[in-house]
């Protein structure tokens, strides 16, 4: 069992790098008005693990902090996946 909680967390920690990096990316690319990330991919790296991350590049990177859907849902991602780890954590 500690193969798998160590996967999971070098999981974990690999995807929020991902979801700050994307958040630094979209915004580098909104500046120069250059292609850009879709935000469905955005939230796809937040909904596999990356939401704390995802959340914490809006907040350093000052990106998509006028969209409520970015503001409430990447938290909310958060609170349900820490949720999720939580109740998990207890069963194992």
């Amino acid at each position: 069992m500690e193969v798998l909680h160590c996967f999971f967390l070098i999981y974990w920690i690999v995807l929020n790098i991902v979801g700050f990096v994307l958040m630094g990316v979209d915004k580098k690319r909104a500046i120069r008005g250059a292609w850009r990330i879709s935000e469905a991919s955005l939230f796809l790296a937040a909904l596999l693990g990356g939401s704390l991350g995802s959340f914490l590049g809006m907040r350093y990177f000052h990106h998509k902090t006028r969209h409520w859907y970015f503001v409430v849902g990447m938290p909310a991602i958060f609170l349900l996946q820490a949720v999720l780890a939580l109740y998990l954590g207890k069963l194992f």
